[in-house]
């Protein structure tokens, strides 16, 4: 099943750096530099067969997207800076998909960076208001008709755990439900050695951490991160041309959606942080890829779910139609979110464990993914995503929100004329970057680097 509008996109090459404590240790553009060259060597390319980027970042100046490519080239191509909020790499993403869906390009690069600051979230701009303000102002409004009454704690996680709450009010769940949702991302973090946190907490441990507001725990909240991700999309000539069918990865669907009236005038704390704005994108997704209303959802096997907070992962599972309204806490328990259950749902742990690099973040859940369906993925592979007469498997689904707001979901699969074997990404990196993190080599970067680069710009990169 596929999209009438278009061509076929695929993701060719990804790389990914590691998710890190912000300290000041890494540049945006070596970060960028970094998982730019991994996604090139993924592909076997270089920089000259690039014709247009998107790069995004919330916390850079406005041409940090050309100072990192830059390094790898001077081509003349369009490159665009994106900021979109927490939902800024699946944007570059999905305008990477357009430009080469409609036909604009052959081949377009996707990267994604953030370098941040210690602590919660805050504005570079406290000269002005925040176009964020009305959110804040709308969930502080609905607390005092919620079981918990008034709030504390910072204005993101309180705005989530707001929404949990209500979800806590209208169905039945607790706090409880909240720490096997951290607890079960902690517990697949382990296995990913691109992970800032690695500890793998229990459930009790979550639980007695340190409260952020009456329903969040430290454990339950992404911490803020440093990182970079890349994704190279392609088209299908563009693939058999470079003979990469043994690791293209199809966009079946992608969509992004911001906000309608209901955000604000539903009174619901869960529609100011995104609950319908989802489920408009996810129903998208599903009509483009051919399902009829309500369907489909049973032939995802893989998430990357955006888990800024355990309660928006509790109150996404029912806006992206995985079970019914009243239904998240009851999958939880039941453990249809994890290995053996009926989805696999951020094995990569999720931004509450893995980190939250905000330009990074949607760009590194379709690196997880593509991963997953190439079956790369090592420690992490979910296992029942291929057992099928139809050597395409499951899909995988990517969920990527942010507050102000937009939301990107995508949907990928195994094309049909997939097949494993010979030289891959993982034979021209020399090691499988699916499930194992190594930096890159100025002897790397000469493998992909562009035939018009300035020894200036790259005599400055640190690797």
């Amino acid at each position: 099943m596929t999209s009438t509008k278009g061509r076929r996109t695929f993701i060719v090459g990804c790389g990914c750096t590691a998710f890190i404590k912000p300290r000041g240790q890494r540049t945006t553009e070596d970060m960028g530099l970094e998982a730019a060259t991994k996604a090139l060597l993924d592909a076997g390319i270089t920089y000259d067969l690039i014709e247009t980027a998107f790069v995004g970042h919330c916390y850079g100046d406005s041409t940090s997207g050309q100072r990192s490519l830059y390094n790898l080239g001077m081509t003349g191509i369009p490159i665009t800076n994106v900021n979109n909020n927490c939902a800024t790499g699946g944007t570059a993403l999905y305008q990477v998909n357009n430009c080469v869906k409609s036909g604009l390009v052959e081949c377009a690069l996707a990267l994604g960076f953030e370098r941040m600051a210690p602590g919660s979230l805050g504005t570079h701009f406290p000269d002005r208001p925040s176009p964020l303000a009305p959110f804040h102002n709308k969930t502080r409004e609905l607390e005092q008709g919620m079981m918990a009454g008034t709030n504390f704690g910072p204005g993101a996680p309180r705005m989530f755990a707001n929404a949990g709450q209500e979800y806590f009010d209208k169905y039945g769940a607790d706090i409880v439900h909240l720490a096997k949702i951290a607890s079960k991302n902690h517990a697949h973090s382990m296995n990913n050695p691109y992970s800032q946190f690695r500890n793998g907490w229990t459930v009790q441990q979550v639980l007695d951490s340190p409260k952020i507001t009456k329903q969040l725990t430290k454990f339950m909240c992404s911490p803020t991160s440093d990182g970079a991700a890349c994704c190279i999309v392609a088209s299908e000539a563009f693939v058999h041309a470079h003979k990469l069918e043994n690791q293209a990865i199809e966009i079946v669907a992608m969509a992004l959606e911001t906000d309608d009236p209901s955000s604000f005038e539903s009174n619901s704390a869960m529609e100011v942080v995104g609950y319908s704005m989802t489920r408009r994108c996810t129903d998208k997704v599903f009509a483009q890829a051919g399902f009829a209303p309500g369907k489909g959802r049973d032939e995802v096997g893989v998430l990357e779910l955006h888990d800024c907070f355990a309660a928006n992962e509790l109150i996404m599972y029912p806006a992206l139609g995985l079970c019914a309204p009243d239904a998240a806490h009851k999958m939880v328990d039941n453990g249809d979110n994890t290995y053996g259950g009926k989805y696999v749902v951020n094995p990569s742990g999720g931004l509450e464990a893995k980190g939250h690099p905000l330009g990074a973040t949607g760009i590194g859940m379709n690196f997880y993914i593509t991963m997953q369906l190439r079956e790369w993925a090592g420690p992490m592979q979910a296992k029942a995503l291929f057992n099928t007469l139809d050597k395409r498997g499951k899909y995988g689904l990517t969920h990527n929100i942010g507050i102000g707001g937009a939301v990107v979901v995508s949907l990928l699969r195994r094309p049909e004329f997939y097949r494993a074997g010979g030289i891959d990404g993982r034979s021209r990196l020399g090691y499988n970057h699916g499930h194992e993190c190594r930096s890159i080599t100025l002897a790397d970067v000469e493998k992909v680097k562009s035939t018009k680069w300035s020894p200036y710009v790259l005599g400055r990169a640190k690797l």
